[in-house]
């Protein structure tokens, strides 16, 4: 009777210990492990989405392809601005920027940009604008803003596209693993270009141990009553370009929205956040050429010309043109802008945090007014 109790405990605790490794084995399954059965539950889930869901970043997901359809590239302070600098040499390319709830692609061949003769001493903010260039990307169909000093990771990514074809990209991200500027080639007669700019920034460590900082929360806006509200609005009123804006924002040490709560009376008028559907709309029903923005802190992109195709999908209002894509989750919009700023008007919407999503100018000729039909959009969108 012993023996048979003793016989059915040891069968009781190798039971617990099977189930115990096989628990253990679900609990230490790889994050690319998870991503594969995430991917086969949700097929069409996004990998920012999908990094969400497995609380990781969405670099250290893409890294688990790494040796497979994934090389890490250089990540000292200059590479990203040398790499995308070596990327003007891959002609027809799509650029992608997003941030939270905004995503615009476009897809053409960047403008070089000439270089400049030694000029002789450059002050500090010379360098530093300089610093932001990377031999072109400016004024043309691919129009950027860059913010080195926020790309940290970056990484070559060939893998099957949707359409069947073998898809090429360049993918940045910064110090918090989120994206920050993608580059797809769209040129199939430079693919040995690509393959050499990818073995010429090729990392030594090809795995996916990365240095990934924590996202800190955003910091309390200033109290109002600790702003020079009266010298602010001053400032605003002597503007004489509208790139002048940023900089008294940050010299007053304002949010951006908070700066638009004390600007001027009349510069600022608040409306409706779904208002950028009719926004859209009506520029491409009535062929109103307009410039979108869509930023977030380490590149802006910018696109200028006519809308065609608008429609909702999937969640987000988007254009849907041939070389021109914005997605746009309206649905997160809690705020609308139009304002006057250096005699340009521009509309602005924000989220729920406060980050803003985009911003839309009217095109217009240096020198030369704006257009009327721009104003009469502007002015006719619904107020909140």
């Amino acid at each position: 009777m012993k023996t048979h109790r003793r016989y059915t405990g040891l069968l009781a605790l190798s039971g617990a210990l099977i189930l115990g490794m096989a628990s253990s084995h679900a609990s230490t399954a790889t994050l690319a492990e998870r991503w594969t059965t995430l991917r086969a539950e949700q097929p069409k889930l996004g990998i920012r989405d999908a990094a969400k869901q497995l609380s990781v970043s969405e670099a250290e997901l893409l890294a688990t392809g790494i040796g497979k359809t994934v090389t890490r590239l250089a990540d000292t302070p200059h590479a990203p601005r040398e790499i995308m600098r070596r990327a003007l040499d891959l002609g027809k390319v799509m650029a992608l920027t997003r941030n939270e709830n905004g995503v615009i692609e476009v897809t053409g061949e960047a403008t070089r940009i000439a270089k400049q003769g030694d000029e002789g001493a450059k002050d500090a903010e010379r360098e530093a604008r300089e610093l932001n260039i990377a031999g072109g990307y400016l004024g043309g169909p691919i129009d950027l803003r860059f913010h080195f000093t926020k790309w940290k990771h970056a990484f070559a990514v060939v893998q099957p596209g949707k359409d069947g074809a073998v898809s090429r990209s360049l993918q940045f991200f910064d110090e918090n693993g989120t994206a920050v500027h993608k580059v797809y080639l769209k040129d199939d007669g430079k693919v040995a270009v690509f393959d050499k700019l990818v073995a010429d920034f090729r990392h030594p460590q090809q795995d996916g141990r990365l240095a990934i900082v924590p996202a800190v929360a955003k910091a309390a806006d200033t109290p109002d009553a600790s702003v020079d509200v009266k010298e602010f609005q001053q400032a605003w009123k002597d503007m004489s370009d509208v790139h002048q804006f940023n900089r008294i924002v940050s010299e007053f040490k304002l949010s951006r929205e908070q700066a638009l709560r004390l600007a001027p009376a009349g510069v600022v008028t608040k409306v409706a956040p779904q208002a950028v559907r009719q926004l859209l709309e009506q520029a491409a029903a009535k062929g109103v050429p307009i410039m979108a923005f869509v930023g977030n802190g380490a590149v802006t992109q910018i696109y200028s010309g006519k809308v065609n195709k608008v429609q909702e999908s999937a969640g987000y209002f988007n254009v849907l043109d041939p070389d021109f894509n914005l997605h746009l989750r309206d649905k997160a919009l809690k705020a609308g802008y139009v304002l006057q700023r250096a005699g340009v008007t521009s509309v602005e919407f924000y989220d729920d945090k406060g980050e803003l999503v985009v911003t839309f100018f009217g095109v217009r000729e240096r020198g030369k007014p704006q257009p009327q039909p721009w104003l009469d959009l502007a002015a006719a969108l619904p107020k909140a």
